[in-house]
This record gives structure tokens, sequence and C-alpha cells, in this order.
């Protein structure tokens, strides 16, 4: 102990911890994003052109500037975002979602295995023209 009996200023802080709070302050304490958004984990998310310099924007957070700046090189899933950051994927679609609520990003949904054309139907199409 020092200073008179106290313990260190260190004894409150634990490093191996991480962030506990952080999370949970980048989402402003929101689960889900405002707009409702449907994010799959492995939804593109694509910057919009007006994204040019998200840093000049000084209404957004580091970690939405991180983003764009990260899917400009090229487009990312939210898995890799959550990866990338470090971050609980819950967090990663909120930021996303205020992102697209700011039309500073598109995210692109992939097609569902029920909407893709059937292989037989293809084959069937490729020997009709083959008849042709």
């Amino acid at each position: 102990m020092s200073d008179g009996g106290r313990p260190p200023a260190h004894h409150w802080f634990d490093d191996d911890a991480g962030p506990v709070v952080r999370p949970y302050a980048m989402t402003r304490g929101r689960t889900g994003a405002d707009g409702g958004h449907r994010l799959d984990l492995i939804a593109l998310v694509i910057p919009e052109p007006a994204a040019d310099d998200p840093g000049r924007d000084q209404t957004l957070s580091p970690e939405h500037v991180d983003i764009v700046e990260r899917c400009s090189t090229a487009p990312q899933s939210i898995a890799e975002l959550a990866a990338d950051f470090d971050l609980p994927v819950g967090v990663v679609r909120v930021l996303v979602g205020d992102l697209v609520d700011d039309e500073l990003v598109r995210v692109t949904q992939p097609v569902p295995p029920a909407e893709l054309p059937d292989a037989s139907i293809l084959r069937e199409v490729i020997n009709g023209l083959r008849a042709l």
C-alpha cells in the first residue's frame, strides 16, 4: 500500500479483463439497429460513393469511420468486420445499421438457397438450346 494506506491506482484496473463497457458504450446501449435492417453474418458491406472521407463527419464514432474505411478497399462481410475489429457480432450489426441509416454504406444480402435456380432446370434449358 502507498499514499497513506490507499491501494495503488492500478489496483482497480485489470489489463487482462479487456474492454468490459466498451461495446455497450459504442452502441449507446442498443442491441439492434434502429432501422430494423436484416444483417446476416455473410451480408456484404459496401461503402456508398458519398462516403469518400468519413473521417470529416464529426458525428461518426471512430468505429464507424474504421468500418467505412475497411470496406472501401474491398467489401467485407459482417463476420469479417467483427473478427477484424475483435468486436461482438451484435455490436458490428448495430454500427453497420447506423451507417446504412446515414447512407454511408449499403448491405447486399445473400441469395437464399430457395431462390437459386434448380440445377436440373438449368440442364433442361441448356439441352433445349442445344436442340435448336
